[in-house]
């Protein structure tokens, strides 16, 4: 795609960049009162069945999942117009969603800025190894990269570690700012947990606030990598990277069924965000069926997207994802002493 058409695919994103404070009004009530309504039901069903509770807990972390879709367009300033309204918004259903507003909107700032861009991983992204950087590793360094890929611990673990402990404490070298809004989500998590707990008791409390969390937490890390790890997605180093192409092909259309659709507030139109972080959730299936273009970006189901569990390396010579298994010769050569030769990094040398 040349400069002249790249740049002209982003303008025609253009009219969608706008939040319509109505729409987002409208999202703000039918996401946070059926959250807060299936809270209370699920609760008052601990009387008559931990089951029902548990299938009611599941709703309602589809709705945590919605509120956390709110709080990240507010994050890119896409969901009011003023940027005092949406650092209230996102402050509040930052509380809800256990994740600290300015501490998140600089790393997935970052994360846009450097998404597909091998020289620039690290920051708000899934850890992402080459076949050569992982067959140089030491073997310490590829259990850990093995053990941070297994899904039980990113799908599993991964939540926990991301309420309890990532979310929880400010990056070194935070500004005030940023750490002042970090220790004001915190509190008024505490305070409001706090109060729940002394209202209906711990255990009830635990019983439909933790399977809620984990849920949504997971389904949101999914979601996060599915986006970005499928076959053919586009990585690139620095001197070769775009920014378009970064965003069309480096991220997926995740079609998903409409209720689902809807209950993730559209991110599966992934490429069209990255295209444009400031088009708001409401406006992105919009945009994507008015542009073409967009239109022929990787499209995965909730059925395809299953083979990306198996993705865990990215092979550069033949731009694609690769598994554990299929570098197995090369970590044999490797052990045996076998020089391989300069420049080749592919799973499919012999």
């Amino acid at each position: 795609m040349s400069k002249q058409k790249q740049a002209q695919l982003r303008k025609s994103v253009t009219p969608f960049a706008g939040s319509d404070k109505k729409a987002s009004i409208m999202q703000l009530i039918n996401t946070l009162i059926p959250f807060f309504l299936t809270w209370f039901l699920a609760y008052q069903s601990l009387t008559i069945s931990i089951w029902l509770t548990l299938a009611l807990t599941v709703v309602a972390a589809g709705f945590v999942i919605r509120t956390f879709i709110i709080f990240h367009d507010c994050t890119h300033g896409s969901f009011f117009k003023s940027g005092k309204a949406n650092r209230i918004v996102g402050t509040i259903t930052g509380v809800i969603t256990l994740f600290a507003f300015d501490k998140w909107k600089r790393d997935h700032a970052i994360h846009h800025a450097t998404s597909s861009n091998l020289d620039k991983r690290g920051t708000g992204d899934v850890w992402v190894m080459t076949v050569a950087e992982y067959v140089e590793a030491s073997f310490w360094g590829r259990m850990a990269y093995r053990l941070y890929r297994n899904p039980i611990v990113m799908f599993g673990l991964g939540p926990i570690f991301l309420f309890l402990v990532s979310n929880r404490f400010n990056r070194k070298g935070a500004k005030r700012k940023e750490r002042m809004n970090t220790y004001l989500i915190n509190g008024s998590v505490a305070v409001i947990y706090a109060l729940l707990i002394w209202a209906i008791g711990w255990q009830a409390f635990v019983i439909v606030q933790a399977p809620i969390l984990f849920i949504a937490g997971a389904s949101g890390i999914w979601l996060f990598y599915v986006q970005h790890q499928f076959e053919d997605s586009y990585f690139e180093n620095e001197d070769e990277w775009d920014f378009v192409k970064a965003a069309v092909d480096g991220s997926s259309y995740y079609k998903l069924p409409k209720v689902m659709e809807w209950m993730t507030g559209s991110i599966g139109f992934h490429h069209v965000h990255h295209l444009s972080p400031r088009v708001p959730n409401y406006n992105l299936e919009k945009a994507h069926e008015s542009t073409p273009p967009l239109q022929q970006a990787t499209t995965i189901t909730l059925a395809s997207s299953l083979k990306s569990i198996r993705f865990r390396l990215y092979d550069e010579e033949n731009k694609t994802f690769v598994s554990f298994k299929e570098i197995k010769e090369l970590l044999r050569k490797r052990k045996s002493g076998i020089q391989m030769s300069p420049g080749r990094s592919s799973f499919q040398e012999k």
